[in-house]
């Protein structure tokens, strides 16, 4: 029998027991982990913009896959990022490639070019596409209340609100003789 079976442990004793204990877990753990772990899962992110034009955006994914889902970049999970940098024409052979590296889900910014393109090369492979106007009308997804597939995303409704704005205007402001908007025309 050992003694800590037979005398009662004074308080010191046992802390300094379990801390013991705790090391050697610590120290077997980073081993048992690597035998047991999985893969690194890894995120496509594929844009038609630049690494400088979407660098808020990228800060702003980061942030959400760290702080929502616990995920934090080169720890549990890896980003493998494609810029077409405004040519469209490769956005095909970058989808492709991601889905080549076996990434688990597409992340598809910067309009629905890279959504499209994703969509056409991964038939499994979940995507999420960032603020498309027309999901349905672009062949996105098959409709709003059951898109079907494995594509996802943001729908921003811009231009199919804008009507619907101006007639709650109007109530609001029924006497209103001169209605302004102000727009960028750039976008």
């Amino acid at each position: 029998m050992s003694r800590y079976d037979v005398l009662p442990e004074s308080g010191d004793e046992h802390e300094a027991r379990e801390f013991i204990t705790l090391l050697r877990g610590a120290a077997a753990w980073p081993f048992a982990a690597r035998a047991q772990q999985a893969a690194m899962p890894v995120i496509g992110f594929l844009s038609s913009r630049s690494p400088g034009e979407s660098a808020s955006v990228v800060a702003a994914f980061r942030q959400g896959l760290n702080e929502e889902a616990g995920y934090v970049e080169g720890q549990n999970v890896a980003i493998e990022f494609r810029w077409a940098e405004g040519q469209f024409d490769r956005l095909p052979a970058m989808a492709a490639d991601l889905v080549s590296r076996q990434v688990a889900v597409i992340i598809a910014a910067g309009g629905d070019r890279p959504a499209l393109a994703a969509k056409a090369a991964a038939s499994t492979i979940p995507i999420v596409f960032t603020g498309s106007d027309f999901p349905v009308k672009v062949g996105l997804v098959a409709s709003l209340s059951r898109p079907g597939g494995s594509v996802t995303g943001a729908s921003l409704f811009t231009s199919e609100l804008e009507a619907k704005k101006l007639a709650l205007l109007r109530e609001l402001v029924p006497k209103a003789q001169l209605i302004a908007m102000l727009v960028n025309p750039t976008n």
